[in-house]
């Protein structure tokens, strides 16, 4: 499986704060089946360095291989709409087009159909980050399905479709899936404790929803298409 949303690197966000943690969390991934990891870090108040963010993850790979732990880490960022899409061109996934774009956690913005068309005539391919989780939503799915268009695609957590985020997400990942607008399942892990990074769960709870073959492209055609820069 590809983990395409996960906040693996230390000390940059409310992730783990360590790189031993950074270890313990992909140790936790592989034991669950996940071979590759776009590492996601928060862009929400400031702009990181991506230098910095490409330096961590080459750390990360080379602490895993010495410790033959069998996970790959692939730059990529969790970038809230407040940014433009000419301030994120050195932060999407795997320097693909694909992006992962964040609303705000309390509401849908008026504006939501403008701020996506922005990123695809800006050459993006927008992937909505956690929907299910936002309150406008969950309460409206038709709020989400009413904005997609071409080159615009939906992640969903794992966590939501098993219940972790509660009754209301899991209620609205599954009218989504049954919908068929969600293209990929991501863990969108924080720790090794809390919020861990799994996927099998959440693959296995979204294929009694939608068969086992659109299950695992979720967690594995699709995401491997989205890493290597192909259309979905």
């Amino acid at each position: 499986m590809i983990d395409i949303h996960c906040h693996i690197l230390p000390d940059i966000d409310d992730g783990p704060k360590t790189f031993d943690e950074s270890v313990a969390m992909a140790r936790i991934a592989a034991e669950d089946g996940i071979a590759a990891i776009v590492a996601t870090p928060h862009l929400n108040e400031k702009l990181y360095d991506s230098v910095e963010i490409s330096r961590r993850v080459s750390w990360l790979n080379h602490l895993l291989r010495t410790q033959n732990i069998p996970v790959s880490i692939m730059r990529g960022a969790d970038v809230s709409v407040v940014f433009r899409p000419e301030q994120v061109q050195d932060f999407t996934i795997n320097d693909t087009s694909y992006i992962l774009v964040e609303f705000p956690h309390t509401h849908l913005p008026k504006n939501a159909d403008e701020i996506l068309f922005q990123f695809v005539v800006n050459g993006y391919k927008p992937i909505i980050t956690h929907p299910e989780r936002n309150p406008s939503i969950s309460a409206n799915p038709h709020l989400l399905t009413q904005l997609l268009g071409d080159n615009m695609y939906v992640q969903i957590t794992a966590g939501s479709v098993t219940g972790e985020f509660g009754k209301d997400a899991q209620r609205c990942a599954e009218h989504l899936l049954r919908a068929g607008v969600v293209d990929i399942i991501a863990t969108d892990a924080h720790s090794t404790t809390y919020r861990k990074p799994r996927l099998a769960a959440g693959m296995q709870a979204a294929a009694a929803i939608v068969g086992e073959d659109r299950a695992k492209r979720m967690v594995f055609g699709s995401p491997m298409k989205i890493i290597s820069g192909l259309d979905l």
